[in-house]
């Protein structure tokens, strides 16, 4: 946890800080590309600029598209890709401890899809949004979850654009990751039978027993994606939530059935290697005859659509009918081990850094 800014509101505090030290073409992520340097900030709200606030760190979420932007390289990305020694940026939830504007106070709690990995930070009013914690019984996490892009990925993924009728076969891979476990309940809430995929028999056991899921497999267990697909999908796949691509992706277009529809979430399969080594998918043709339609999307693109997302979410939760997980690390050293979570089997639901 950050130290105490009580005393500090007013002068300078001490901030540690993740930064890009070295670009990480292939593979995860270590402490080779991503260092900490401390600086020091003044945060009083005489010495930052006008519009902004000065922000203590609580959460920062751990999301793989983060990833994609330490490459060096423009291809596919989400987000211009980061500079050498910039401050990695992501999803966040903070406590103002200083403002130079009337709609922020200090003590509120607010959160931002650009906050920088760090303890401390002094940034501009755009983004920022108020987390009302006086009336809510709602825990914080969940608004990085739930309430944020993971929880809005699988929204859109299965509302918008997978669109599934009661009674659709829908398959959902990395069932257990933060995006897949609401994307599975909320194609149950629609009532279709649902199946997930995992890399442990252990969260095969969590997406059935917590989340809802109608079974599911283990992908590090099966040698043969396309015949275990047979296997779960005897009458073919009505929507497939694609978060991993790659081989996956090829077995999922022969079981695909007419009209189906992929929504293409996330390909983390994919993300540590250079496109010239990665899996191609040489089964597109079945596309054709089964008129199916495959869509990629990024919430950025549905912001119009964030407030029947939050209502949608908030009725599901206050009824019960939508569970979290969330595996949380400590202090902002682990960021660099929380990212690495996410390329092995190792995490469950949304991974979070306590700050």
């Amino acid at each position: 946890m950050a130290s105490s800014v009580k005393n500090a509101v007013g002068a300078v505090v001490e901030s540690k800080e993740c930064y890009l030290s070295a670009y990480a073409v292939k593979g995860v992520p270590t402490s080779d590309h991503l260092k900490f340097r401390t600086v020091s900030l003044p945060v009083a709200a005489d010495s930052i600029p006008d519009g902004h606030v000065a922000v203590e760190l609580r959460l920062v979420s751990v999301d793989p598209y983060v990833r994609t932007r330490m490459t060096g390289r423009k291809d596919g990305l989400y987000f211009p890709p980061f500079e050498l020694s910039e401050v990695i940026t992501a999803f966040g939830i903070g406590r103002v401890i200083s403002s130079r504007n009337d709609k922020y106070a200090e003590g509120d709690i607010v959160m931002n899809p650009l906050f920088p990995v760090a303890e401390y930070c002094v940034v501009p009013l755009d983004f920022l949004k108020k987390v009302d914690t006086g009336s809510s019984s709602i825990a914080l996490p969940e608004y990085l979850s739930c309430f944020g892009v993971p929880g809005f990925t699988a929204w859109l993924g299965i509302e918008v654009l997978g669109d599934p009728k009661p009674g659709s076969n829908v398959f959902i891979s990395a069932a257990a990751g933060g995006v897949g476990m609401y994307a599975g309940q909320l194609a149950k809430l629609k009532g279709c039978r649902v199946i997930g995929s995992t890399g442990s028999d252990e969260k095969v056991k969590l997406i059935k027993e917590e989340f809802g899921y109608d079974d599911g497999f283990n992908y590090n267990k099966e040698t043969d994606f396309d015949a275990a697909l047979s296997k779960y999908f005897p009458d073919g796949i009505d929507l497939y939530f694609d978060n991993v691509g790659g081989k996956m992706l090829e077995a999922v277009l022969n079981h695909i059935n007419p009209h189906a529809r992929i929504s293409l979430c996330g390909m983390i399969s994919q993300y540590n290697t250079v496109w010239t080594d990665r899996d191609g998918v040489r089964n597109l043709l079945n596309m054709v005859g089964k008129e199916v339609r495959m869509e990629g999307f990024l919430v950025g693109s549905y912001l119009h659509r964030f407030n029947d997302f939050v209502n949608d979410m908030e009725n599901y939760l206050k009824q019960g009918k939508i569970k979290s997980k969330h595996k949380i690390y400590h202090g902002i050293e682990s960021f660099v081990e929380s990212l690495g979570s996410l390329f092995s089997s190792s995490n469950t639901g949304k991974v979070i850094v306590k700050v």
